[in-house]
C-alpha cells in the first residue's frame, strides 16, 4: 500500500525547493530525497538548478517521489510541485516563487511575518500555508537555514521518517564536521516542531497557479547591436535585495571615523558620500549612509571597520527603505539629482 498522500497522473509526489545561492537548498533536495529512499524504500530523484552557482542567485531544486514499483523516467524540472519551500521570502520580488502550484498544494515560507501578509505577497488564494523563523532558529543554533527548513520540510511530508533524516544528519557530517552533528539535529527538530500553518480553504472547482516559463528579454527579435553596451554601469540599476540572506549593515554615524575602509570592502556601490570640511577647515568626503538598493548582505564591510560604526542586524520588513540614502549617478540618470 502506498504511503505517498498524492500522486500527479506519472504517479509521482512532488517537492520544489526555491531559495538562494548559499543558503543550503542543493544539499537540503539531496537529504531530503536520501531520507525518502533510503528510509522508507521509496524511489526517488533529485536536482537542481542555477546559474553559476553563485552566493545570492536563485536556485531551484527538485525532489520527486513515487512507490517502489514505480519507474521515474522523468528528468524534467518540476512545474507542478505538491509542495513549496521557500527559502528566502524576497524572492518572489524576481521569481514567481508559487507558479504551478496545485490547488490543495502547499508553501512553506522561512519567514517571521503574518500568514495574510505573505498571502497576499505571493498572490496565493487558496490552499496551505506554512511559516517557520528558520533563519532565527539556524543563527541561535549556530548552523545553517536548509536543516531548520528540512525540519519543517518532514512536519509537513508526513509521511516521511524524522528518524531517517536525522540518520541522514549524522551520516553527511559525522565524518568530516563531528560537531556540527548535534547543533544539526537540534535545528531540524526546532523546524519540525516551530512550524505554523494556516488552511486557506479551496473550491471544489479551483485551478492550480498556472506555470510560467520565464523567458528571455533579449532575443533574435529584441537583440542588440553587437558590440554596443547601453549601459556600461549597468549594476547600478539592479536591485539587489532579492540576494541577502537575512541581515544587514548598520550605520552609527556618531561612531564613524570617515576611513573609507567599508567603501574599498564594499564590491556593490553601498556607501553615499558628500563632500565637507572638518574642524580645521580641510576638504574632507564625509559617509553620508548606506543605498540598501545595492546591498546584498556580504557584510564585508562589517569586517573591514575598525570602529564599531558597522554592525550586523537581522533584516526587519522596512528598515531598508526606510533607512535607505540614495546613491547619485548623473551621468546615468541624465541629470545631477
Amino acid at each position: 500500500m502506498s504511503v505517498l498522500p498524492k500522486k500527479n497522473e506519472l504517479g509521482f509526489f512532488e517537492i520544489r525547493l526555491e531559495s538562494i545561492g548559499g543558503l543550503g537548498a542543493n544539499l537540503a533536495g539531496k537529504m531530503l530525497a536520501e531520507a525518502g529512499v533510503l528510509g522508507l524504500g521509496l524511489n526517488g530523484s533529485n536536482f537542481s538548478s542555477y546559474g553559476s552557482e553563485k552566493k545570492g542567485s536563485p536556485v531551484k531544486s527538485f525532489i520527486r517521489f513515487c512507490d517502489a514499483n514505480t519507474e521515474i523516467r522523468a528528468h524534467s524540472p518540476i512545474e507542478q510541485p505538491h509542495v513549496i519551500g521557500v527559502f528566502h521570502e524576497a524572492l518572489y520580488k524576481t521569481v514567481d516563487v508559487v507558479s504551478g502550484l496545485l490547488p490543495d498544494g502547499i508553501v512553506l515560507v522561512n519567514s517571521t511575518r503574518e500568514f495574510d501578509e505573505i498571502k497576499s505577497d505571493l498572490q496565493l488564494e487558496y490552499g496551505t500555508l506554512a511559516i517557520v523563523d528558520a533563519l532565527n532558529i539556524a543563527v541561535e543554533e549556530k548552523t545553517k537555514v536548509n536543516t531548520a527548513m528540512l525540519g519543517a520540510l518532514f512536519h509537513i511530508c508526513d509521511f516521511l521518517d524524522p528518524d531517517s533524516m536525522r540518520n541522514v544528519i549524522r551520516k553527511t557530517f559525522e565524518k568530516k564536521y563531528p560537531h556540527l552533528v548535534e547543533p544539526n539535529i537540534r535545528t531540524f527538530n526546532r523546524g519540525y516542531e516551530e512550524v505554523q500553518f494556516k488552511t486557506y480553504e479551496t473550491p471544489k472547482d479551483a485551478e492550480g497557479k498556472a506555470f510560467v516559463r520565464p523567458k528571455p528579454i533579449l532575443g533574435y527579435e529584441t537583440q542588440e547591436l553587437g558590440g554596443v553596451m547601453t549601459t556600461q554601469g549597468n549594476s547600478i540599476l539592479k536591485d539587489l535585495s532579492g540576494s541577502r540572506q537575512g541581515f544587514l549593515p548598520e550605520w552609527h554615524q556618531e561612531k564613524c571615523i570617515h576611513c573609507a575602509e567599508c567603501d574599498t570592502a564594499c564590491p556593490d556601490f553601498c556607501f553615499v558620500w558628500e563632500a565637507g570640511e572638518d574642524k580645521r577647515g580641510r576638504k574632507q568626503m564625509f559617509l553620508k549612509g548606506i543605498d540598501y538598493q545595492y546591498c546584498k548582505g556580504c557584510l564585508k564591510c562589517v569586517e573591514a571597520c575598525p570602529t564599531s560604526a558597522l554592525g550586523d542586524l537581522r533584516e526587519m520588513l522596512g528598515y531598508a527603505e526606510a533607512h535607505r540614502v540614495k546613491q547619485n549617478f548623473p551621468y546615468v540618470t541624465g541629470g545631477v539629482r
